[in-house]
């Protein structure tokens, strides 16, 4: 049975490690008859949250007139959610960190997802991306249902491109077509 899948990629380099790992998440998705997006954060105008609480009162609407309010739809609507950001000092980026936040006014409506988390990282050693593993695994448990279904982890990726020579390339490719 399709499934609706979105990705949410917080690269900010076209094209790059973390950008080359969803497009092959994406393929093996469709490969398996899935919907799927992909939504490319460095292309979105995203405020950073003021802590005004207004979306709490208001029905979840934020005062931001930014592309939050439409990607939240989209995160509400999908079955399947992949995020990925490649890792800045041992964390997840200031883009995939600020989209998280924005998430306020209608967390509790993203119920039931099976969730991806595709990670890059110049460091070889993959206990490089634990704290950026931990740091999704809080947004997580914040989401009524999510289950976390794998992480792809793409290690040794420092230039564009270097995670073509990695393993991490078949990876994400069979977890997106093991989506059913």
């Amino acid at each position: 049975m399709s499934k609706r899948v979105l990705i949410v990629t917080g690269s900010p380099r076209k094209d790059g490690n973390s950008d080359l790992l969803c497009g092959e998440f994406c393929r093996g998705a469709k490969d398996s008859g899935n919907q799927v997006e992909t939504i490319f954060l460095r292309e979105k105008h995203i405020g950073h949250c003021f802590a005004c609480e207004a979306c709490v009162s208001n029905g979840g609407i934020c005062v931001q007139q930014d592309d939050m309010a439409e990607i939240l739809a989209k995160m509400v609507a999908a079955e399947v959610l992949v995020l990925a950001t490649p890792v800045y000092f041992y964390a997840m980026n200031g883009q995939m960190k600020t989209f998280i936040d924005r998430n306020i006014p209608r967390y509790r409506e993203i119920l039931d997802k099976s969730v991806y988390l595709v990670i890059t990282a110049a460091d070889t050693d993959k206990a490089a991306i634990d704290r950026t593993v931990e740091e999704f695994r809080g947004y997580l448990s914040c989401l009524t249902g999510a289950t976390e279904k794998g992480i792809i982890c793409g290690t040794g990726a420092w230039a564009k491109g270097d995670i073509r020579k990695s393993q991490a390339m078949s990876e994400a490719y069979e977890a997106g077509k093991g989506i059913g």
